[in-house]
């Protein structure tokens, strides 16, 4: 295991959270386009030029301050791709479908993540690197999608939830939307999100670890690493 500086931590990390909420909302867009809006298309957005999603808060400060923080704790978020839901063919199932598309992108890229990693474990040395950026990419897609599947609009879990409920009761879950980043707020500042949330991120990364070709205590001594603990 290897000290890492604060540059040499940005630089792992940089690469996987710009691929993790860059491909996130491209695939919102991309699903919403193949079920009748092109909206996210016209305007530019179904590209992985980061520079069309960056987020100058959520995709730069908030992970930026984290990461120096050293809170153990890093996630990050992109400009939402917008949707118009009446260019969709079934609105109610397919904003559903749309929203569902970005966690699954997540677990997708987790995949190939721990697969690159698995790769840098076969160059010894050579890959090192790729081990790092393997652990963050993780570690960072497994936050990204736990997080962004509770059931709590504008989050993708309250929409899929939306999309599920029958007809009055959708209508009444969805008027609490205003309102879902200042629940959000208040559950991380009590503790209770890390509570909710931290079991699942840390049992879907146990899935992915096996993939990597890491053992568990080796993963997590890497993660401290990255974490700067």
């Amino acid at each position: 295991m290897h000290d890492l500086s604060l540059v040499q931590k940005i630089a792992i990390w940089i690469v996987p959270v710009l691929l993790g909420i860059t491909v996130h909302e491209v695939a919102h867009g991309w699903i919403a386009r193949k079920l009748g809006d092109d909206t996210a298309f016209m305007l530019g957005r179904l590209t992985l030029n980061p520079l069309k999603h960056v987020d100058p808060m959520g995709t730069i400060l908030i992970p930026g301050m984290l990461l120096l923080l050293q809170t153990g704790f890093i996630f990050g978020y992109a400009k939402p791709v917008p949707i118009n839901w009446k260019k969709l063919r079934q609105p109610k199932r397919d904003m559903a479908l749309v929203a569902v598309a970005g966690p699954v992108s997540n677990l997708l890229m987790a995949v190939g993540w721990a697969l690159l990693l698995r790769l840098g474990l076969l160059l010894g040395d050579n890959g090192l690197a790729l081990v790092y950026m393997g652990v963050a990419g993780i570690t960072i897609n497994a936050i990204l999608m736990v997080l962004n599947l509770l059931p709590l609009p504008p989050l993708d879990g309250g929409r899929v939830l939306t999309g599920l409920l029958p007809g009055p009761w959708a209508y009444q879950f969805s008027r609490i939307e205003p309102y879902g980043f200042f629940i959000l707020i208040g559950l991380l500042v009590t503790g209770i999100l890390g509570m909710i949330l931290w079991p699942l991120i840390s049992f879907f990364m146990s899935m992915m670890v096996p993939v990597s070709g890491l053992s568990a205590q080796k993963f997590q001594l890497l993660l401290l690493v990255l974490m700067g603990n």
